[in-house]
């Protein structure tokens, strides 16, 4: 059985990010919670997960958030490398996806019940 306590970065006032909290405490999940426009994963972490999410970089951005249009990142990030992009979301948590759940073998970002069915 897979360890049952988890690491969620999430923003604590977001809807989606409180369904998902209350979904992995309904099935027994210890979480440890990081509210993510505080306390952005380091690039290291980024740079470990991104790859465990089996999702392309590009889903790991907050495309309907604010700071996304504001650094105009729609026509920037096609022309910066995945090194550039890993130390732009860990510098301003605002731009990831969120929730991220991990249990340090596999990540999911967002939160949709089938997702999570399948991984936890």
């Amino acid at each position: 059985m897979a360890t049952r306590t988890l690491t969620v970065y999430h923003y604590p006032v977001c809807g989606t990010c409180r369904s998902a909290v209350k979904w992995l405490q309904n099935r027994g999940y210890e979480l440890e919670l990081h509210n993510l426009w505080e306390e952005a994963p380091s690039p290291e972490q980024l740079a470990e997960w991104i790859p465990l999410s089996g999702l392309p970089i590009q889903k790991w951005f907050n495309v309907s958030g604010d700071a996304y249009r504001e650094l105009g990142l729609k026509d920037r990030l096609p022309r910066m490398t995945e090194e550039e992009k890993i130390r732009l979301m860990a510098g301003n948590g605002k731009l990831i996806k969120r929730p991220v759940v991990t249990d340090g073998r596999k990540v999911t970002v967002g939160f949709k019940e089938e997702l999570y069915e399948e991984n936890w």
